[in-house]
């Protein structure tokens, strides 16, 4: 999908503007934010060249990674198109069943790249049908029919927050930092964040987020429900391939009719009953193609005592 209408007033806090928030000084590399190699699992040395996303095959697994960590990830106009077309090729793809989402270099996404917003204020346009067009940052206006995972180390702010909560779960840092850092500067959520996150989290905490532009850290966010997992500094990446791999090895078809059960009870069912109906009209297919072959097996003594293997 080309993204003509992309330049936009995207949901941001730029590059330039993370050395402070709300005075306090974060430098990177600092003990609140340490620059760990999502692929090494070391600190970063450098600017890493290259495309601005790269992806990586593991089985029925893959991990696409964001490559700007000269500027914390944040995105560009060529970023968010690779974003897209990357997440929309998985979803397409039979042989893949679940994605990770992270940034390389010790950054999950710091939002839009303020820098080409300043360089290109006369090609801003924005595509406002989103039934029409991309999101801002690419793909935050998909409705993947598979999981996606996001692996946050460092800043996972404003456009980058969104990219988060795109996701199904997300594995989140010790050292991690999320916020809608954008509040200050009256860039708008327009990436799904005020969609999405009320969702999540519920509305009164959604809004403490949204109105103040605060940080939060991890185990606030593992609190309020916005990670589902902290883990050790340098290792969300491995941890989140670890749960895609144990979500990959179920059987898919149930397993994504019910995540999309969820997903449609959530966003799209106009009542209980016609969510009711949703979940069993689209799980009763499974019972064949699926649920039979799967209690025959634990007949014959598979999945005794609860054990997953």
């Amino acid at each position: 999908m080309a993204l003509k209408h992309l330049g936009i007033l995207a949901p941001f806090w730029g590059v330039t503007c993370l050395s402070k928030i709300f005075g306090q000084s974060i430098k990177a590399g600092s003990s609140q934010v340490k620059l760990y190699s999502t692929a090494a699992g070391g600190e970063n040395t450098g600017t890493v060249a290259g495309p601005t996303v790269v992806t990586e095959r593991r089985g029925c697994v893959v991990a696409v990674g964001i490559n700007r960590p000269e500027v914390r990830n944040a995105v560009n106009q060529e970023t968010a198109r690779r974003l897209l077309e990357e997440l929309e090729a998985f979803d397409s793809d039979p042989d893949f069943n679940v994605a990770v989402l992270h940034g390389i270099g010790g950054n999950f996404c710091a939002g839009y790249d303020l820098k080409e917003l300043a360089n290109h204020t006369a090609l801003l346009k924005l595509e406002q049908d989103v039934t029409k067009g991309p999101g801002p940052m690419g793909p935050s206006r998909l409705e993947l029919s598979k999981p996606l995972i996001a692996a946050v180390s460092g800043f996972a702010v404003a456009g980058g927050l969104e990219l988060a909560l795109l996701a199904d779960l997300r594995v989140v840092e010790e050292s991690a930092v999320m916020g809608v850092f954008c509040r200050r500067f009256g860039v708008p959520l327009i990436d799904g964040g005020t969609v999405r996150l009320p969702r999540l989290i519920g509305l009164s905490r959604a809004l403490d987020l949204i109105l103040t532009g605060r940080p939060i850290g991890a185990q606030e966010a593992l609190a309020y429900g916005l990670a589902n997992r902290v883990v050790p500094d340098g290792q969300a990446f491995q941890a989140a391939l670890q749960l895609a791999e144990e979500i990959s090895s179920f059987p898919q078809q149930c397993l994504r009719a019910d995540r999309s059960s969820a997903m449609y009870s959530c966003y799209n069912a106009p009542s209980f009953t016609q969510a009711m109906q949703y979940e069993i009209d689209h799980g009763v297919p499974v019972i064949q193609a699926e649920a039979v072959a799967g209690a025959t097996r634990f007949s014959a003594g598979d999945g005794r005592g609860g054990t997953f293997s």
